[in-house]
């Protein structure tokens, strides 16, 4: 058709030349241009055409231009299946994260954001790979492909925000399905599972997550889904996901095991590779980096599992925004950079901590409890740590005598924050429940960015002598203990003598 109707174009086009005044010779060299083009033009579309068909009936064009019933009642692929492209070379994560396999049809290096809710067809049967932006997007399916290569799984899918991916993923439990999960979680997820608990009919059993024995101990067919966190927020607790993951799935093999991944990005960890069925984080944390956005990413490997998702994401239309798609595959670029710093960051502020007497919980520290196990699964430490005083009024005036350390919750961004968990990001969990959880009151969590190390140090150094949680002296800069801040002074053997950027 398309030969047919170029060739018709370019008989009226010498038609409509050789009946003007132009002379012919200066035209000749023009039409025969054109005809070259529009015979090259059809040969391309007739090869691309030959392709599709040898690619046969579950080929990725046929897969991406079906059409569903957006009624429910079939299982939809998303548009363009997110999934790296089989036997092409795999670089170093950090080149992976910079590097996408993009050929937009004007060469722009980066995605373009397709702010449209809507695509126009190409006939009254539709037929087109997007027609509307909650079912699809070029942007946010650009940003599923590059998430699911860098994540090691065949399917990624982004939504609008971290909550809103576990949203999505606890839409597969039925009522009276059991959920095992930590006693020490997010206090959004804790929200969200006591939700689920009161309303919807599931059982959810809280349990020390960093003792398999006592997971394979609930482990029933009733078991749905084990939800982990490693480390777990603000106690970095290390999680064994190998072992667990084993564990359940010899136990109950339609048991799902999920990981939220977000203290580490896939920068540090795949739990994909640990065993879990399903990976989810914030992309609001880490993979943006500048928390500008609010963003969920889900990664899978199973591709049924990962249909009866983008089922949901399509029918309740939490689909990551075009703006906000761009947004996060352009701090995805800059991870690898951010995380380094962050790190490096982090691990000197934690050593400055503990030489100075504070109890500070952060894997990059041998006295960590689980630093091996961490290391087995980790590539890094991240860039979250948290301390304890040993009195919440003093907590409460390190944390407001601070002034780099913005008071915030949340984590993973280059600027460096400073909070109290029980006083904002876990208030949602009672008191009663944080005490059985032996959640300290006191606890400071810090966020640490990509500041200067001495600025950082020198700032906490700074509310900490402010709060009075430590005392210069001739000799140097000395900390008083947990139990002796927590009596409100201190004696000569509760002081330890360190060295001291502030000193």
């Amino acid at each position: 058709m398309l030969r047919s109707c170029c060739g018709s174009f370019f008989r009226r086009l010498t038609l409509i030349t050789l009946s003007s005044n132009w002379p012919l010779p200066h035209h000749l060299p023009f039409l025969c241009f054109f005809y070259y083009q529009t015979q090259q033009l059809h040969q391309h579309i007739h090869n691309r055409t030959k392709f599709t068909k040898m690619t046969g009936p579950e080929s990725a064009a046929k897969k991406a231009l079906s059409r569903v019933d957006l009624d429910g009642h079939a299982l939809p692929p998303s548009p363009a299946p997110s999934s790296p492209h089989p036997g092409t070379r795999r670089y170093a994560l950090a080149t992976e994260l910079v590097y996408t396999d993009s050929k937009d049809q004007y060469g722009a290096s980066s995605i373009p954001i397709y702010q449209s809710a809507t695509f126009k067809q190409s006939s009254s049967n539709g037929g087109n790979e997007y027609d509307y932006t909650r079912s699809g997007n070029p942007t946010r399916t650009h940003l599923e492909r590059h998430l699911a290569k860098i994540m090691n799984a065949t399917r990624c899918l982004a939504v609008g925000s971290g909550m809103g991916a576990l949203d999505v993923i606890t839409r597969l439990l039925k009522p009276g399905d059991e959920v095992i999960t930590g006693d020490d979680l997010y206090g959004g997820t804790n929200r969200l599972l006591t939700y689920l608990k009161n309303n919807q009919g599931v059982i959810v059993h809280h349990v020390d997550t960093t003792n398999p024995d006592l997971v394979k101990q609930v482990i029933s067919a009733k078991t749905a889904m084990v939800l982990l966190e490693t480390p777990t927020n603000p106690l970095i607790k290390i999680v064994d996901i190998p072992t667990i993951a084993k564990a359940t799935h010899e136990a109950n093999e339609k048991a799902l095991v999920v990981v939220d991944n977000t203290m580490l990005s896939p920068m540090l960890c795949n739990p994909l590779d640990l065993g879990a069925d399903i990976s989810y984080e914030s992309g609001t944390k880490y993979l943006s980096g500048h928390h500008d956005i609010m963003a969920g990413v889900i990664a899978v490997n199973d591709s049924e599992i990962g249909d009866k998702m983008y089922f949901t994401i399509n029918a309740t239309g939490c689909g990551l925004s075009p703006n906000d798609s761009f947004l996060l595959m352009r701090g995805v670029k800059t991870l690898a950079i951010r995380m380094e710093k962050q790190q490096a960051n982090a691990q000197r502020i934690a050593e400055f901590l503990e030489s100075h007497g504070f109890k500070v919980r952060y894997p990059g520290l041998k006295s960590h409890p689980q630093y091996d196990l961490h290391w087995q699964i980790a590539r890094g430490a991240g860039a979250v740590l948290s301390f304890e005083t040993g009195d919440v009024e003093l907590s409460e005036r390190i944390v407001e005598a601070a002034r780099l350390w913005g008071i915030s919750v949340s984590f993973g961004c280059v600027n460096s924050l400073i909070s109290m968990p029980c006083r904002m990001s876990h208030a949602s969990i009672d008191a009663k429940t944080r005490a059985e959880r032996q959640m300290p009151e006191d606890i400071i969590r810090l966020c640490v960015g990509i500041e200067d190390v001495d600025d950082l140090i020198d700032d906490l150094s700074r509310a900490l002598v402010q709060a009075g949680a430590v005392t210069l002296t001739i000799d140097g800069f000395h900390a008083n203990t947990p139990a002796a801040a927590a009596a409100g002074g201190s004696n000569g053997d509760d002081q330890v003598a360190v060295s001291s950027s502030a000193s």
